[in-house]
């Protein structure tokens, strides 16, 4: 019998940065002091005082706890490392303010509430993706050459990208039985911006995902591949106006998946993609927090950190012709 000949995929074309000297000079900037210490931060350390409210009053802003975990986790510390960090760093910049100790960032950790800075933007094009993060447990080799033991744990991270500025949207962590679908709700109470359009992968063809996308955004374009096996939801005797997802299977039933994802520019849900590749380049696939609470803000530290690193500049990638 004769051997079929193997048939080779098409090479991946080949990109250059036209940027290189601006973006080189972003990747410098990233582990400049004065973009993770700013004046703001240093003027705002002490809370002000809450009238009327009875115990004692906060030592340090929240603005000065996301500083010091923002640095724990540029630099890779841990809570004592930071405080010894802090207090050196005020030492040699002469500043006469006092460093919350690591059990004080432990605590504040568990309540604390991080926004993520954005830019404003005219239309959003959202994508959405999920990853893992380690909590605890054997390491990638181990966990091949000896199984995977029950005390190998991991949280799930979503992400909500948006597509042209590659800014993280909104984040939510959750545990590891989490689904795709269930954590898109939390996602969109995080953006106050109509959403013009939606992309996700197969794991997000939900009735919920869409009811819920269209709350919030009525006209928001919904690209999510049907599934192989799906069916219409909703007919056209039907009095109700056509559904998104009954839209996009009749094009691919009348023209093929690969033409639908091209002619709906569905592959620019890959950018959610790239940015889970940077978050866990930049910061590791693993959490060092142990409660959830913690872990969330960690993750949310993070990508609040991300984001400032893409405002000081991506690259500007095009094809070699």
């Amino acid at each position: 019998m004769r051997k079929k000949k193997k048939t080779h995929s098409q090479p991946k074309p080949l990109y250059r940065v036209r940027n290189w000297s601006d973006y080189d000079a972003a990747l410098v900037r990233r582990g400049s002091l004065k973009i993770w210490v700013s004046e703001e931060a240093i003027s705002a350390w002490r809370p002000e005082k809450e009238a009327g409210k009875r115990g004692r009053q906060k030592e340090y802003s929240d603005l000065a706890i996301i500083t010091a975990l923002t640095l724990k986790e540029i630099y890779g510390l841990t809570n004592r490392s930071t405080e010894g960090f802090l207090r050196s760093l005020f030492g040699l910049m002469d500043i006469d303010l006092s460093v919350p100790d690591h059990t004080t960032l432990s605590i504040r950790g568990k309540t604390l509430s991080v926004s993520l800075p954005k830019k404003k933007k005219s239309s959003l094009h959202l994508v959405v993706n999920s990853t893992g993060l380690k909590i605890y447990g054997e390491g990638e080799w181990k966990a091949r050459k000896h199984g995977v033991s029950k005390r190998r744990t991991w949280c799930t991270l979503h992400i909500a990208v948006c597509a042209e500025e590659g800014e993280i949207e909104a984040v939510v962590l959750g545990e590891a039985g989490l689904a795709d679908a269930d954590a898109v709700s939390p996602m969109l109470e995080e953006m106050d911006q109509d959403i013009e359009r939606f992309g996700a992968d197969g794991a997000y063809d939900k009735r919920k995902v869409y009811d819920k996308v269209r709350i919030h955004s009525p006209d928001c374009e919904m690209l999510i591949p049907p599934r192989k096996d799906a069916r219409v939801w909703q007919h056209g005797n039907c009095k109700a106006p056509p559904h998104p997802r009954d839209e996009n299977l009749r094009y691919i039933r009348k023209y093929g998946r690969k033409a639908w994802k091209k002619d709906s520019e569905y592959h620019q849900r890959s950018l959610a993609e790239t940015a889970v590749f940077r978050l866990k380049t930049v910061f590791g696939n693993k959490l060092s927090a142990r409660l959830l609470e913690t872990q969330s803000t960690q993750a949310a530290i993070r990508c609040r950190a991300l984001n400032i690193m893409t405002h000081l500049g991506m690259p500007d990638s095009a094809p070699l012709t």
